[in-house]
């Protein structure tokens, strides 16, 4: 699946995984406005199999079937 990365520029280590390019219509207004302005960092193609750094890819593809999207948040040790 494709998927497409945006980072939030006013919460550091916040990143927000989508399915459609630019496409936020599945994500909750209230979740984009907590994000604000959003960049654009990154388009992967994602599989159960392939690694990411922070995430399970597996749990991602799941959300972004599901839902349209996914929110990764900083660590736990970093908050």
């Amino acid at each position: 699946m494709q998927c497409y990365v945006y980072k939030s520029l006013k919460k550091h280590l916040f990143y927000l995984y989508i399915d459609k390019k630019d496409d936020f219509s599945s994500v909750p207004e209230e979740l984009l406005r907590s994000f604000g302005e959003l960049e654009f960092v990154l388009e992967l193609e994602l599989t159960p199999e392939r690694k990411l750094a922070k995430e399970n890819s597996e749990q991602v593809l799941i959300s972004l079937q599901q839902k349209g999207f996914f929110v990764q948040l900083p660590p736990t040790d970093f908050l």
